[in-house]
């Protein structure tokens, strides 16, 4: 009977033991598990580039997925490029991404990355441009620093020139967060853009003026739309490869 009664107070004192040992392991272990997601996420703007090749592609090389005139684009060992001053648009909207891609200019390229197009028909006014430009030849040198390479088009310049000769592959790293754009050139992180601040059309937070043909205030745009890359304009072609995009929640 003592044998009993001591067993009838002992198993649950031995079971509330094991459970209190159970949960604290268990919140350890989802500590744990917390920790090391947080350590894998990574931190914005990006300080490299990223190893993005198991990223989904933006474009399948046969475009059958892009928006574009006929005969205008061309895909060939994976080089994107265009005949035309035609823009190549994913079918897709895109709201927070990483966008990934190498560009080779010509000599006088004046191409750019468009996001958040919410208008294909009317799309200058209706979205964003990061600006790609050989800035060693003598039209974009004398152009206002808000028209080279690395700058939100019109509105910001880069903080520091870093593309490279015609000729030469360069890396463009494009994060795009809610009203956040970070710009990463070569390496070198040339841009951070709040759109929130560019509340005027006319004239851009730094007192400049924007060109008359940004008709819209930045901060007033969606934030979700299409992706796309000038064409060939003003008879300097664009070369693009590598383009993958990492969509973030």
């Amino acid at each position: 009977m003592d044998q009993l009664i001591t067993f009838a107070i002992v198993s649950p004192l031995i079971f509330l033991i094991m459970k209190s040992h159970f949960q604290l392991i268990f919140f350890i272990f989802l500590i744990l598990t917390i920790s090391i997601s947080c350590q894998n996420q990574p931190s914005y703007p990006l300080t490299a580039h990223p190893e993005s090749s198991s990223w989904q592609p933006l474009f399948t090389d046969d475009l059958s997925n892009a928006i574009y005139p006929d005969s205008v684009w061309s895909v060939e060992n994976g080089v994107f490029t265009a005949t035309e001053d035609q823009f190549l648009w994913t079918e897709k909207d895109y709201n927070n991404f990483v966008l990934d891609l190498e560009f080779k200019n010509a000599e006088g390229t004046n191409s750019g990355v468009v996001l958040h197009c919410s208008n294909l028909e009317d799309w200058i006014p209706n979205s964003v441009e990061i600006q790609i430009a050989d800035d060693f030849s003598e039209e974009w040198a004398k152009s206002p620093k808000s028209w080279q390479c690395g700058a939100l088009f019109g509105r910001q310049p880069a903080t520091k020139s870093a593309v490279k000769k015609p000729g030469e592959w360069n890396r463009y790293t494009i994060t795009s967060i809610d009203k956040m754009i970070y710009v990463l050139l070569n390496g070198e992180q040339v841009n951070t853009i709040d759109l929130s601040t560019f509340t005027d059309a006319k004239i851009n937070p730094d007192g400049s003026e924007a060109p008359s043909w940004l008709s819209k205030a930045p901060a007033t745009l969606p934030l979700k739309g299409k992706i796309g890359f000038q064409g060939k304009h003003a008879g300097a072609p664009i070369y693009l490869r590598n383009i993958r995009i990492m969509e973030l929640e």
